[in-house]
């Protein structure tokens, strides 16, 4: 019978164990894959911080094309787009182009930016040396802003992408909530022309 109970209490005791390692494994997932995105370019992630400013490599001859996107959240009050569909630039070559935002709510709203590259595997050469998308940006209610992006693509690129795209959506971070969110009449649904544009571009 005594054996019978230390066997039942081992068990338990395993069981117990591996219950924890594995929510402390699936807790883990999500930074860890974070890191892998970061590392890999996978899934179009970009790396959050801002690339050395000098220009310490050459500027190859080779070009490609670059296509700008932008998509607002649901509930984010604001008009966003690029302010170029497009750019054609060369590997290595410090380049610039800015976004237009406009907060269309009768109050100050704060927004994150979040970008991507399409394909993923391009995100790793796409160097970005100042970005609206490092830190939060707040607008004043009717307040208007060109964001700038600095960048330049690795000379290392594959050969075989010829064409990019960077996209960014953009969510609303604080919304005051003292008479709750009011939208302007004739930008009443900037969320659907903004997916529109986005899908027709």
């Amino acid at each position: 019978m005594t054996d019978s109970r230390d066997r039942q209490r081992r068990h338990t005791a395993l069981l117990l164990l591996v219950a924890v390692g594995m929510f402390g494994f699936a807790f883990a997932l999500v930074p860890l894959y974070n890191v892998f995105c970061e590392l890999t370019g996978i899934n179009g992630k970009t790396s959050g911080q801002a690339a050395v400013s000098v220009q310490t490599s050459p500027i190859l001859e080779r070009e490609v094309t670059i296509q700008f996107l932008a998509h607002v959240g649901r509930g984010m009050p604001w008009e966003f787009r690029p302010m170029e569909s497009r750019l054609r630039v060369r590997l290595g070559e410090v380049n610039e182009t800015r976004f237009y935002v406009r907060n269309h709510a009768n109050q100050a709203v704060t927004g994150q930016a979040v970008p991507s590259v399409a394909p993923g595997l391009a995100a790793r050469y796409l160097h970005k040396i100042e970005c609206f998308c490092f830190t939060q940006q707040t607008l004043e209610a009717g307040e208007e802003m060109e964001m700038l992006v600095k960048f330049y693509m690795g000379v290392d690129l594959p050969a075989d992408i010829n064409t990019l795209s960077l996209s960014y959506a953009l969510f609303p971070v604080t919304v005051a909530q003292t008479t709750g969110l009011e939208i302007d009449r004739d930008s009443s649904d900037i969320t659907s022309a903004a997916h529109e544009e986005h899908s027709g571009s």
